[in-house]
């Protein structure tokens, strides 16, 4: 007799998984253990590149002169206008999937359809901006120079930073064919070769009077980039090796190199969740149409997916203070 009460014990007590803290499932806790890791992940890596910008902070480059760019608005200087808007789409996603939660509890499919459709579409937008953000980041918009000791030399007239194309009027001479690993030196492949060459820079610089070289220095006061002198500025233009136009993970015209290898980095990383989220989405969707959760009598699913949503836009608020905003 007392074995089959404690044999109806264990079963009472381990059914399903067992006890359930703070009166969650076990779905939803393991959903919360995952997102207390890659949070402690994200945090590493935004400490990382604090640290990093500390150290070179008089030659990090300027948010505002990096991320200038519009759809639509071609030569327009527009910073942040465009990140802010992203931001924006992100976090009215984590709205419309509170929504879907919501309307699951209440048992209402076709809102919690629409409204998980309206978290994916607004989720597609995000992924395809950043994209769209990485394009003009690696092609760049105004092309520098980097000298023998590693430092990125830009243009500026009147102040404003200008780009090569704006000064340099002729056209390159010296063509040739990209190196690829067919045709190059033991299967090393080139990376794109700039418009313009050294030669063609230095004469056009010293052609123009009224264009002045900016450092990628700092100046603590103004908290600008600091602009050279004509004749300081063609002592560091003779020590020009590379023209660099974009970024990558080698160069980058916008200043240090670093950044873009942070910029690659933590934002794909980012982007890869965000992605990751659509495509759970997109399947608690498909469920939610079949009547998958109808069936089971609740939408804790909904539930689970949209906390990990939520844990993607919050972290996103701190990849946009970290990146965009100090």
């Amino acid at each position: 007799m007392e074995l089959n009460i404690d044999i109806a014990e264990n079963k009472k007590t381990w059914n399903g998984g067992g006890a359930k803290p703070f009166g969650a499932s076990y779905g939803k806790m393991m959903m919360w253990f995952f997102i207390v890791s890659d949070a402690l992940t994200f945090s590493g890596f935004l400490a990382a590149y604090g640290l990093t910008r500390f150290k070179f902070i008089d030659s990090w480059p300027i948010a505002d002169e990096v991320f200038t760019h519009f759809p639509g608005l071609h030569g327009v200087h527009a910073p942040m206008y465009y990140v802010a808007l992203m931001t924006f789409i992100l976090i009215v996603s984590s709205v419309t999937m509170v929504l879907a939660v919501d309307a699951g509890h209440q048992m209402k499919q076709k809102s919690v359809a629409w409204y998980m459709f309206a978290t994916i579409i607004f989720g597609i937008i995000f992924v395809g901006s950043q994209a769209w953000e990485w394009k003009n980041f690696i092609t760049g918009s105004y092309g520098a120079v980097k000298t023998t000791d590693g430092k990125i030399l830009q243009f500026v007239k009147e102040g404003h930073q200008i780009a090569l194309s704006d000064f340099v009027l002729t056209e390159r001479t010296d063509h040739r064919v990209q190196h690829s690993k067919y045709n190059g030196l033991w299967f090393e492949t080139e990376g794109t070769i700039p418009n313009y060459s050294v030669a063609q820079i230095k004469e056009a610089y010293q052609s123009n009077s009224d264009i002045q070289i900016r450092s990628e220095l700092i100046d603590p006061a103004t908290k600008q980039k600091i602009i050279l002198s004509r004749e300081e500025g063609l002592v560091q233009l003779s020590k020009t090796k590379l023209v660099v136009e974009g970024a990558n993970l080698k160069v980058n015209e916008y200043g240090n190199t670093i950044f873009a290898d942070f910029f690659f980095f933590i934002t794909g990383f980012h982007g890869f969740h965000v992605f990751s989220g659509i495509i759970l989405n997109i399947i608690i969707f498909f469920n939610v149409i079949v009547g998958t959760y109808e069936r089971r009598g609740h939408y804790e699913m909904v539930e689970k997916v949209g906390l990990y949503w939520h844990f993607v836009d919050l972290v996103w608020v701190f990849v946009f203070t970290f990146f965009y905003l100090v």
